[in-house]
């Protein structure tokens, strides 16, 4: 038994068939590691061999190990097996669980090489991996096919989360029971991809997970994997998680405001616009951390932005910077005229918009305009949503748990032509592809460029479904309209469409 000063280190050995391996098992065990072992479950998932019988004579027959033999009544699968004994290990108060397979597929040998990288170096989660060095997984036995499909599903893994794992798929682990207390282990699966589900907690949890070289034995031993459905589910978590990491999905986490700065992104193409302009005053609201008045300012604007929450950033990169609320419309400490009036990813956020923008009318000098960006909710993404019956809030994008406003291009242009202002352009918006590249290592620039591309040219040809967003320009309806010369000041880009004409 261990000692009760020392980390109380507990050994699953999940086992399901294994009557002709589980005793050779227990036997590799250090004999001289067995003192440093608090306790060995072996959970036995409803065989239908001996499994438990030889388990129960193994503990009766040699006394060397604190042993525990249990027998579902029901087979739980090889993750509902796992979560058992992980919620026995948390009961019993250990510090460190081993999981080992009773198929002897894993050595037993390496139990203190597993444990150490926890009890001495801090280490949340020890794997042990066939692949190191390279060549060995081969030359333990490894057959070619298993190996081909461990590599390619070990590298897009490892690509969707940006993590450097050598092999995701060994059932060889170790874990601290802290770390695991914290994991949402009903929601997980009870098949065979557990085990990933169980590294992308961690990973998403910001636990430390190192890797340590282990043998290859291949035998005689049943596998009871389906390869191709093995292969569907673990990547569709892999691509959930990677959604979730940049704010899609259900339990997507929060990832703050972020500007857009890809070609053809709405922040992008505002700096763009605005950047023809002569330069003059700019209140930007809603400024966030000044990324866009920052830049505007570099280019020789007076810049004022107001935000509902105080930035270091924003305070630095703002010639002013005021905290208000801004459903409580402009604030006192907003003073003067302004040439620009910026509502980048703003007016979706309010309660009232059109009395923002009824307020913000009084703000404009002769000519001036207001200039911004608003989500397109009939994009094809929140069509298929709500089509699919899925509809749900994501930590960003056009359904974006802070949003409290929708719009489709002709219902803003209502909610425009309501508050005082005629619609001078109203041009698409694609997708900002660079999110993708952000939470982990993400997809290829080249390949994300060509993505863009398309977007962009799909936006074009038909903005109500694929615009991502719209830029807008308005103007007071009681000005002069504007002539051909001061629209050609204001004309799209080439990465913009212009939509000036009426339609859905």
């Amino acid at each position: 038994m261990a000692d009760v000063s020392s980390p109380r280190i507990g050994v699953l050995v999940v086992a399901y068939n294994a009557a002709s391996t589980l005793a050779s098992v227990l036997d590799r065990i250090p004999e001289d590691y067995r003192d440093s072992i608090d306790h060995v479950m072996v959970a036995d998932d409803a065989s239908t061999d001996s499994t438990f019988l030889i388990g129960v004579g193994y503990r009766e027959t040699f006394g060397h190990l604190p042993i525990t033999v249990v027998r579902h009544d029901e087979n739980r699968g090889y993750g509902g097996n796992q979560k058992w004994g992980y919620r026995w290990a948390m009961e019993h108060g250990l510090d460190v669980v081993v999981l080992l397979h009773g198929d002897g597929q894993y050595a037993p040998e390496l139990l203190p090489e597993m444990v150490e990288p926890i009890v001495e170096g801090g280490a949340d989660a020890v794997m042990g991996s066939r692949m190191l060095p390279p060549g060995s997984a081969r030359a333990g036995g490894m057959p070619l096919y298993k190996w081909v499909g461990n590599r390619i599903l070990t590298t897009v893994q490892n690509r969707l989360t940006g993590a450097s794992l050598s092999e995701w798929h060994s059932g060889y682990r170790a874990y601290r029971v802290d770390a695991l207390r914290d994991l949402d282990l009903d929601a997980m699966s009870d098949g065979f991809d557990f085990d990933t589900q169980i590294l992308l907690g961690l990973m998403g949890a910001g636990r430390s997970i190192v890797e340590i070289p282990i043998p290859t034995y291949y035998g005689d031993e049943i596998s009871y994997v389906n390869g191709m459905r093995y292969a569907r589910q673990v990547t569709g978590h892999v691509l959930r998680h990677r959604l979730r990491r940049i704010g899609f999905g259900a339990g997507a986490r929060d990832v703050g405001y972020e500007a857009k700065v890809g070609a053809g992104t709405s922040h992008q193409l505002l700096l763009d616009r605005l950047t023809r302009r002569p330069t003059g005053r700019v209140l930007d609201l809603g400024c966030a951390d000044g990324h866009l008045g920052g830049a505007l300012r570099d280019r020789g604007h007076e810049v004022v932005g107001v935000d509902g929450e105080p930035s270091p950033e924003a305070a630095r990169r703002l010639d002013r910077h005021i905290v208000a609320d801004l459903d409580a419309g402009l604030p006192p400490e907003v003073t003067g005229d302004f040439d620009v009036v910026l509502v980048a990813d703003v007016l979706e956020h309010l309660r009232d918009p059109g009395a923002l923008l009824q307020e913000v009318q009084g703000r404009l000098r002769p000519g001036g305009r207001v200039v911004g960006s608003i989500p397109n909710f009939a994009h094809w993404y929140p069509r298929v949503r709500v089509a699919s019956g899925l509809f749900d809030y994501d930590a960003r994008g056009i359904l974006d748990r802070g949003h409290l406003r929708f719009y489709t291009r002709r219902s803003f242009r209502r909610l425009c032509e309501d508050a005082g202002y005629r619609v001078v352009d109203l041009d698409a918006a694609g997708l900002p592809v660079e999110v993708f590249q952000r939470g982990g290592a993400g997809v290829a620039g080249p390949v994300l460029s060509s993505i863009g591309a398309v977007d962009r040219a799909l936006a074009r040809l038909r903005p109500t479904l694929f615009a991502f967003q719209f830029l807008f320009e308005l103007e007071a309806q009681d000005q002069p309209s504007s002539d051909a010369s001061s629209r050609s000041q204001s004309a799209p880009s080439d990465e913009a469409t212009s939509l000036v004409a009426e339609g859905a």
